[in-house]
């Protein structure tokens, strides 16, 4: 397969409904989950696209498109719940191959359309009835645990919703890890959240059991943040900066990473120089092209496209050869988006 097939896997998505798929949440959504060349591919679900998924190949204008496809069966543990009702899929999902994903808390401080990141359908999924607002640590450890029992998960993503707290969400983060540590204590697990006030919360995570951690800034360039991160943008890129040397400290070099959006206007000679920066840092720059889905401001309001797939191409070479001379891999991350790797092409050269 060759990278522009796969990249423009990742911006025309499939038509069809692999067994594994979501459609929405936080970060990116509306997708079905397969193993394309080897790989974690996260394709989004996308009624236009001339890829469709029959079942177990992907066809391109009626033909076999010769891409090596896997499919992800269904995880046994969906067919379970809590004492109290609740199945399992509303408390995580699987994501890729061997990944269990969950929004500890499903609702944001930034929320409101003046300060929703306009890419964000993290509180949709709730209103929809997909997902509860709040998990608690130990319906969490009970997931995890059949999780790994009966679908053989290997790592396990923890993301949040905004609080209004100084930590951010991070020590609620912090009582799910410390709960599912209790129960599989070999499962490797990446937190995410937005840069604490006080950075000791990062060592707080760290001592409940977290691996890895994501402190996400989606660009580096602060007029872009404003325009498509309103809420978010009022947190300083210096602010970014200390939490990421902070957790770097406490996590480990190529342990912490954060998201970079291609596709929301950012100069990508510009995106390429930041993303080497915070290699320098020893952040991991998971760079993903921006992926438009209903339920988005995006979508729903400005009528947002996807990104040129050469631009996609190119940023995600020139970063993925950054990373190698580094001696930096999504794929030696314990754990995490970056170690996944699904919902972007940087593992498909070489990142």
């Amino acid at each position: 397969m060759s990278v522009s097939t796969r990249v423009d896997l990742t911006l025309l998505g499939i038509r069809g409904r692999p067994p594994v798929s979501r459609t929405a949440g936080a970060g990116p959504s509306a997708d079905g989950h397969l193993m394309i060349d080897g790989h974690a591919a996260a394709i989004p679900l996308s009624p236009n696209s001339p890829f469709v998924f029959d079942g177990s190949r992907v066809l391109l204008d009626g033909e076999d498109s010769g891409l090596d496809v896997g499919v992800i069966d269904r995880p046994r543990f969906y067919d379970l719940a809590t004492a109290e009702g609740v199945p399992y899929d509303k408390i995580a999902r699987l994501h890729g191959r061997n990944v269990l994903a969950t929004t500890v808390v499903q609702t944001c401080v930034r929320y409101a359309v003046e300060e929703r990141c306009r890419f964000c359908s993290i509180e949709e999924s709730l209103r929809s009835g997909a997902t509860t607002a709040v998990k608690r640590p130990g319906e969490l450890a009970e997931v995890a645990e059949a999780a790994v029992r009966l679908d053989g998960v290997q790592q396990m993503v923890m993301t949040t919703g905004t609080s209004a707290g100084s930590d951010r969400g991070a020590r609620h983060l912090a009582r799910c890890v410390r709960a599912v540590k209790a129960v599989v204590p070999g499962l490797p697990i990446q937190v995410q959240c937005e840069p604490p006030t006080d950075l000791a919360v990062l060592t707080e995570l760290r001592d409940a059991g977290a691996d890895a951690i994501g402190i996400h800034v989606e660009s580096l360039d602060d007029e872009v943040r404003r325009r498509w991160m309103p809420g978010k943008a009022t947190v300083p890129l210096s602010q970014y900066r200390e939490a990421w040397r902070e957790a770097v400290r406490v996590f480990g070099r190529n342990q912490v990473s954060t998201y970079l959006l291609v596709g929301l206007g950012e100069d990508p000679e510009e995106l390429i120089a930041g993303a080497v920066d915070l290699i320098e840092l020893g952040v991991y720059p998971f760079v993903v092209p921006f992926r438009p889905h209903p339920g988005t401001l995006a979508v729903d309001v400005d009528g947002a496209c996807a990104p040129d797939g050469t631009i996609v191409e190119e940023v995600s070479r020139e970063i993925a050869r950054a990373l190698r001379l580094a001696g930096m891999a999504g794929a030696a991350q314990k754990a995490g988006c970056a170690a996944c790797g699904a919902c972007g092409v940087l593992q498909s050269v070489g990142g």
